[in-house]
């Protein structure tokens, strides 16, 4: 438990920053996990569907939630699934 002033705000911040961090990476999974489920399925809104999880998955660099090269390896893998 914090004592001091500063260490209080500062688990509040995390607080509040880990819930955000938590439902941006539940949102890029489930992304993920659509786009590769419809690309394997060969599904017609397969395209669509990885457009979106390449947005999100950028949009969470951005935001500082993955690191770039992690996102880039993201897009790779799921780009390189919907070309085979």
């Amino acid at each position: 438990m914090a004592n001091i002033a500063s260490a209080e705000k500062q688990n509040r911040k995390m607080i509040k920053h880990r819930a955000r961090n938590r439902a941006a990476m539940a949102k890029i999974r489930t992304a993920v996990k659509a786009a590769r489920a419809a690309v394997d399925e060969k599904a017609a809104e397969a395209a669509a569907l990885v457009k979106t999880a390449v947005a999100v998955v950028d949009s969470a660099v951005s935001k500082g939630i993955l690191k770039r090269n992690t996102a880039s390896r993201y897009v790779s893998r799921l780009t390189t699934r919907k070309a085979s």
